[in-house]
């Protein structure tokens, strides 16, 4: 394929799917910081796996699967990076399209208090992707989804109690 059109294509499909990086990247990220650097990785992994992007789920899942194997693989190794001065990325500006409320930013909180998979899971639920999806994303059956989404919930409505 030629440059100048994966590119476009690139564009086009980062255009679709920035909310879907966003809200992923900001489930994983400590600070702005955090997501600014989560944000631009994953970007960087999407185009870099663009070309070899064959179709066989839907791209949506493709970029799910891609976000957040690439959160979760960044915070496994964020402690052996070296401290960085922050260059600003503007990726607040999707958070104001998103119209984050206190209310969700709540409930962004509590999620990000769980571990690594059941934040991704309950992500996933959230966005309402099927069980199967969720388990082409991350690697784990149908019925492992049912059985770890329930507890997720469950733990979830405790925090929220507290």
């Amino acid at each position: 394929m030629e440059t100048k059109q994966l590119e476009k294509e690139f564009l086009d499909m980062m255009e679709a799917e920035k909310r879907t990086v966003y809200k992923v990247c900001y489930i994983y990220a400590q600070d702005q910081d955090d997501l600014n650097d989560l944000f631009q990785e994953t970007v960087l992994n999407l185009w870099k796996g663009f070309p070899r992007y064959r179709g066989d789920s839907k791209l949506t899942t493709w970029v799910y699967r891609i976000a957040t194997n690439t959160c979760i693989t960044f915070l496994r190794h964020s402690h052996t990076r070296p401290q960085t001065i922050p260059m600003t990325a503007d990726v607040s500006r999707i958070a104001a399209e998103e119209g984050t409320s206190e209310r969700l930013q709540e409930l962004y909180k509590l999620i990000n208090e769980l571990g690594k998979l059941e934040r991704a899971l309950i992500l996933l639920w959230l966005e309402e992707r099927s069980y199967q999806e969720m388990a082409e994303i991350l690697g784990i059956s149908k019925a492992n989804v049912a059985v770890k989404l329930n507890r997720v919930k469950e733990k979830l409505k405790e925090k929220a109690k507290q």
